[in-house]
């Protein structure tokens, strides 16, 4: 039995959401929620006795799918074993059989959402390992559709866990003692040209950033196509506020378009002064603070960008009455927070600094969560892919 696992990090926006669609500088980093991907290969004896299947376990729904290799063989006109290297686009064609495939599941409206996951995951699974029978099983620290990318760290945490078990990728070590070990960049490319194919089946057009930040890890700064890794030298840590509101993310970028269609000069301030805040906070995160005085000015910069970008997206229309109850209640212990992604609803980002007390935080968490949010801990800017090969300990203490 062959059994390999990954795990994928989420996302955050620090600054310039809605205004780099519009040509702004904006910065993304890595956050330390994971979603988790194992993959249990099982003996081809199975498939050629016909009871071979390729399975899905999707633990926190508490779902699972099966389909049985030859069925697959059959939809896709596949052989056993595909083996492919490059990514390449899923076709219409392919596209379709898949949609097939799904709806012989007959997966009830209440639970559509799931159709565009599965399949990013039968097309990748399919064309990394042709119709080879195995189980996947999938679990994450990160809320759906709230802006913190989980369908980027989905697709690779699959791709990575996939290629691994193709000898495709593999793990270069300096897991510290926690299991998860790193990559190399030449694999991490291989796995983020995969997991872009699967954010395509899901998003259409995705930007790439959400699955390159969850592949490359660290944090971003990306303007008009281009990437430009940041080096954090100092931990910064947030608090994220999930509202639970959900937010249509397409209705909310048409809604900045027309607004800057309607007042396009006010609009194009706007867009500037958040992209001269991007810039800003690119290089104040790359400052070294080598004592605690530096620390604390480098953390009263970040916090003012972050507050003036929150008014800024105010302006843009995007904000909510969830979100303000959330600058309301942290503003009160003095604490800057911000929407991070599309906004009217979805998350909120809020700089916890280095000399803030436990027991304030505690008070600050326990005020939002009896507004019925969800609060987590997180550090900025840290590790994106790692792999696990052989003893899988490290997967929730369970590789089935």
């Amino acid at each position: 039995m062959e059994v390999c696992a990954a795990r994928a990090p989420g996302k955050i926006i620090l600054a310039g959401e809605h205004a780099v669609v519009h040509g702004s500088a904006a910065v993304a980093a890595a956050i330390d929620l994971y979603t988790r991907c194992s993959l249990r290969l099982l003996p081809l004896a199975d498939d050629e006795a016909g009871a071979g299947a390729v399975e899905l376990d999707l633990r926190d729904p508490g779902l699972t799918f099966s389909w049985p290799c030859a069925r697959l063989r059959e939809a896709l006109l596949m052989e056993a074993a595909a083996g492919a290297r490059e990514p390449r686009p899923c076709s219409p064609d392919r596209l379709a059989a898949i949609a097939g495939l799904l709806e012989e599941h007959e997966i009830p409206e209440a639970k559509i959402w799931l159709s565009a996951g599965l399949s990013a995951f039968l097309f990748l699974y399919t064309s990394i390992l042709g119709c080879r029978p195995g189980k996947v099983t999938v679990s994450s620290d990160l809320p759906m559709g709230s802006g913190l990318g989980s369908s980027a760290a989905f697709c690779v945490s699959m791709s990575g866990a996939l290629l691994t078990a193709a000898g495709v990728v593999a793990a270069v070590g300096g897991g510290e003692g926690t299991g998860w070990e790193s990559v190399g960049k030449v694999d991490l490319e291989m796995v983020n040209r995969w997991a872009f194919q699967g954010e395509k089946i899901i998003h259409g057009k995705p930007s790439g950033i959400d699955n390159a930040v969850s592949t490359f890890g660290s944090m971003i700064k990306f303007k008009e196509g281009e990437l430009t890794n940041l080096k954090s030298s100092n931990p910064v840590k947030m608090l994220i506020t999930d509202t639970r509101v959900g937010r249509n993310t397409k209705a909310l970028v048409a809604g900045v378009s027309e607004r800057a269609s309607r007042h396009p000069d006010a609009m194009a301030s706007v867009f500037h002064a958040v992209n001269s805040i991007s810039e800003e906070l690119s290089s104040i995160v790359e400052l070294a603070a080598n004592d605690e005085i530096a620390v604390t000015s480098k953390e009263e910069k970040l916090a003012e960008f972050m507050e003036m970008n929150q008014g800024l997206l105010q302006c843009m229309g995007v904000s909510h009455s969830s979100i303000e109850t959330v600058l309301r209640t942290t503003l009160k212990f003095n604490l800057v927070s911000k929407l991070t992604g599309a906004g009217g609803g979805g998350c909120v980002l809020t700089l916890i600094p280095t000399l803030l007390s436990n027991l304030v935080l505690e008070k600050v968490i326990a005020e939002l969560e009896s507004h019925g949010f969800r609060c987590f801990r997180v550090e900025v800017g840290g590790q994106g892919l790692q792999l696990c090969q052989g003893d899988c300990s490290c997967f929730n203490g369970d590789v089935v």
